[in-house]
């Protein structure tokens, strides 16, 4: 495949790999109200299968990561597609809370492979700042599932019960199974895999690790997510219950925050092949420092304004594109012999940055707007101090 001349089949499938992870967290939002009834547990029990889920797509990308880097990467995709596609289908058996925790963290675990591989599979092709270009391209084309996800998701809730929620997700694991197995090619050379061994494995981790700048971008990146998972486990009660906002509306005010995400990715691949992955990921940490402000303002006045509330949460989660692909171009730059890897290790600590901050604003859940506001604006702090100690401070030094 040219790694100049982009195949749009090839992106838009694997933005359909990408797309099932935004899929199987944001259809269930709206329900998670229901599925609380349903299950006879406290809403704060239901937010936490929501970390489960984090908690799993880490571990799972942990996995499926070193083993896409030894065993090629359609194979190891395509198992990881059948976990969660059989895992959704198990909600059938669900009549308790625990049962639906086990089940979304085996979801997570396949969903992984398709999360960590994806970026692995564009590496493969694409170089630097065409790689960067091309994951906005996925980004941009994946954003419509979270887009209509928790639309969807609330009519479906409504009309057919919650469980249809995840027999939905089911089906779109198979049409992408059928996609993968008829139109996907191994990307991976024979001669370029690397020999799965448990200790090279974790050598290559702590060879990443111990890079001040991947660990730079990897925080960064990690920190900005965390906000965004924290908009996810808070905002059902926050829209639905406090702000009172319909179960089946819930979606179109999630739905800014998409549209504000896929105007950013567009400006990303517009200009990061002119300005550079550095000025477009610096760009957006300054994006996500005024954000931040909103967030603490809503924090420290109580406000309880739904239009302020929702600016401020756009204005956050719209720059995640920005951060998000150029953190990546920059672990990546240094790491394409082992892309894979870096990929798994770099989504399997966001990710679960991601969980230990949604379970933490579970357990400190609060009756207004403060958890959500308070959560987002410290990870964004962190985020961009994460920036600038190691980061900015190792391109100085290299300079």
């Amino acid at each position: 495949m040219n790694s100049q001349r982009p195949n749009i089949i090839f992106i838009v499938i694997l933005a359909s790999l990408a797309g099932l992870t935004p899929l199987a967290v944001d259809m269930y939002l709206p329900a998670i109200p229901s599925i609380a009834a349903s299950l006879a547990a406290d809403i704060s029990q239901v937010q936490i299968t929501l970390s489960i889920f984090l908690f799993g797509f880490a571990f799972g990308q942990l996995i499926y990561g070193p083993l896409s880097d030894s065993y090629g990467r359609k194979n190891v995709l395509l198992s990881g597609l059948l976990i969660f596609i059989v895992s959704n289908i198990g909600v059938y058996f669900v009549h308790d809370v625990e049962l639906l925790m086990v089940l979304r963290f085996i979801q997570a675990i396949g969903g992984g492979a398709a999360a960590v591989i994806v970026g692995a599979l564009l590496r493969d092709i694409y170089a630097q700042d065409m790689f960067a270009k091309m994951m906005s391209f996925v980004i941009l084309i994946m954003t419509l599932a979270p887009l209509v996800a928790p639309l969807v998701g609330g009519y479906i809730e409504l009309w057919f019960g919650w469980q249809a929620i995840f027999y939905l997700l089911a089906l779109a694991g198979l049409a992408t199974v059928v996609a993968v197995v008829c139109l996907i090619p191994e990307t991976l050379a024979k001669e370029r895999r690397v020999p799965l061994r448990f200790a090279g494995v974790l050598k290559n981790y702590f060879k990443v690790l111990s890079n001040k700048r991947a660990l730079g971008f990897i925080l960064t990146s990690g920190f900005s997510f965390s906000g965004m998972f924290i908009f996810l486990t808070t905002s059902p009660y926050v829209y639905i219950e406090y702000l009172g906002i319909p179960s089946e509306r819930y979606g179109y005010y999630f739905g800014l925050n998409i549209v504000f995400m896929m105007i950013f990715t567009a400006i990303n691949g517009r200009f990061v092949t002119v300005k550079g992955y550095r000025f477009m990921l610096t760009s957006g940490l300054t994006l996500l420092g005024f954000a931040a402000l909103m967030m603490l303002y809503i924090a420290l006045f109580d406000v309880s304004n739904p239009w302020l509330i929702v600016a401020g949460v756009v204005s956050y989660v719209g720059v995640m594109s920005l951060i998000g692909s150029n953190c990546m171009t920059g672990i990546l730059n240094d790491f394409s012999d082992i892309a894979g890897t870096a990929t798994a290790l770099s989504g399997t600590l966001r990710f679960g940055m991601g969980a230990v901050a949604g379970l933490i604003v579970s357990l400190f859940h609060s009756d207004n707007a403060s958890t959500l506001a308070i959560g987002m604006a410290v990870s964004a702090i962190l985020a961009i101090t994460s920036y600038l100690l190691l980061v900015r401070s190792s391109f100085k030094h290299a300079e």
